[in-house]
């Protein structure tokens, strides 16, 4: 990991301001922001920080993706979610000085934002546009793991893979090709499941007519099936 801080540029200022967490702020208010702000340089699969570790601050992504995750006792990996350009994350942690729930490491070269604990509490007690904006992003954040569960708790493997297929597709504006954005390994670990049983489903689903592949390009073939897949149901 390298570090660097220097004066907020503009094209600093344009960033942040598309990004959910700072969104609508003034530009003198945003300037305050960008000035809290350290570039972090990850390589891929560079670890950011380690579960349990004290949540010293919160991060965006300026670049690359990153992705969170937790590791049972038997070794087995969880992907809870990947953040990619413009996301943030660790905002919990950093707001109640307990330590990161979870492990983050870099998918690939990644560009990232930090934003250290304490200065960041002190602006947003200055700044209420700030403070909603982070209630939003905890509901967004807060919807996404309510996903996550519905998958893991509610949806058989094949489901959870039509579910996921359907989301890059509408993603996409509902394109009929999509290209998986993790690596099939990864791609297991997201779904809660392993890359041997992740194959065989991909496979039921090409001899069910559902899908076609060409590497990481996947083909939807019939929405109306995958969607019923995705909801409980039989392909």
């Amino acid at each position: 990991m390298s570090i660097s801080q220097q004066p907020p540029a503009a094209s600093l200022l344009e960033f942040l301001s598309q990004t959910m967490i700072f969104q609508d702020l003034p530009i003198d208010q945003l300037a305050e922001v960008a000035n809290l702000a350290s570039d972090r340089s990850y390589t891929k699969g560079e670890i950011i920080f380690h579960q349990g570790e004290p949540g010293i601050g919160f991060f965006v992504v300026r670049s690359g993706r990153v992705k969170v995750f937790k590791i049972s006792a038997d070794g087995k990996e969880q992907i809870l979610h990947v953040f990619a350009g413009g996301d943030h994350f660790a905002e919990v942690p950093a707001l109640d000085g307990q330590c990161f729930p979870a492990t983050a490491a870099a998918i690939e070269k990644s560009e990232i934002l930090f934003f250290p604990r304490q200065s960041f509490l002190q602006l947003l007690e200055q700044q209420p546009t700030l403070a909603i904006n982070l209630l939003k992003s905890f509901a967004r954040h807060l919807r996404l793991f309510s996903h996550l569960v519905d998958n893991l708790a509610l949806r058989e493997v094949p489901g959870r893979l039509a579910s996921y297929l359907l989301s890059l597709s509408e993603g996409a504006g509902n394109a009929e090709t999509v290209e998986l954005d993790l690596p099939k390994g990864q791609l297991a670990s997201r779904l809660g499941t392993v890359p041997e049983t992740l194959s065989r489903v991909f496979a039921k689903l090409k001899r069910d007519g559902l899908i076609e592949m060409d590497g990481s390009k996947v083909k939807l073939l019939d929405f109306k099936r995958l969607n019923l897949l995705a909801a409980g149901g039989s392909s």
